[in-house]
């Protein structure tokens, strides 16, 4: 029994110490106090005032330059749909190019060559095979007669006359321009039409086709007419504006 009751003293003195103690430890440290006067505390007023401006000049300055991105960016996407009109526009024929390329014309043999009667018109067989041809060997663009060529021209004959979107050929010699890719493919091109069979066909109703040498400055025109799309329609957006 004397055994308990010196384990039971024993505890209840190490908790009394280890009380007395940490109170002795709270009373050794004394609570720091703000002991900086008036024009201290207005300083530091004055540059968490600084700090706070400045702040603020770099919040306006991000959103400034985040409104400067967003109009470009709206811009560069207006540039880039501009170009790419323009891009559709040209493939379609509905602007005017000047490139590299050749000049082809078509007229009467010489009067001592004829297997005939003069011949005062052409074919629209026999353009519509040249034509085929010119395209065959990397042609991009191509007038006849001022005539701009595009995917739905039209070149048939009508009582004995051949028309090109509409607008009759009834003069000799003819001018067809060709524009190609680079001046290297507008040589190729005319070394090819140079040994072309089609240039016999041609012989033959009596209509000679002379080549001239390749250049840079060749020009085809706008196609003028609307252009007709049919079958087609918008497609109608899904609900929700998707």
């Amino acid at each position: 029994m004397d055994r308990k009751k010196t384990l039971s003293l024993t505890f209840v003195t190490i908790i009394v110490g280890f009380m007395l103690a940490i109170q002795f430890q709270t009373v050794q440290q004394p609570v720091v106090r703000d002991t900086r006067d008036t024009w201290e505390l207005r300083e530091d007023l004055v540059k968490e005032k600084e700090l706070e401006l400045k702040l603020r000049q770099e919040i306006r300055s991000n959103e400034e330059k985040l409104a400067n991105y967003e109009t470009e960016r709206k811009q560069n996407k207006e540039k880039a749909l501009r170009e790419t009109l323009e891009e559709l526009k040209t493939e379609a024929g509905l602007t005017k190019i000047t490139g590299p390329g050749i000049t082809l014309y078509i007229e009467p043999l010489n009067e001592e060559l004829l297997f005939g009667d003069t011949v005062t018109s052409l074919s629209a067989d026999l353009l519509k095979r040249l034509i085929n041809e010119l395209n065959l060997y990397s042609a991009k663009h191509i007038s006849v007669a001022g005539n701009r060529v595009i995917n739905t021209t039209v070149i048939r004959e009508i009582n004995t006359e051949t028309k090109i979107n509409g607008r009759s050929l009834n003069r000799l010699p003819i001018e067809i321009n060709v524009i190609t890719e680079d001046l290297n493919t507008a040589e190729k091109l005319y070394n090819r039409m140079q040994v072309s069979s089609t240039a016999e066909d041609f012989f033959i109703d009596n209509l000679r086709v002379s080549i001239l040498k390749p250049r840079l400055d060749i020009t085809v025109p706008e196609y003028e007419d609307p252009i007709r799309i049919r079958y087609m329609e918008p497609v109608k957006s899904d609900k929700g504006g998707s």
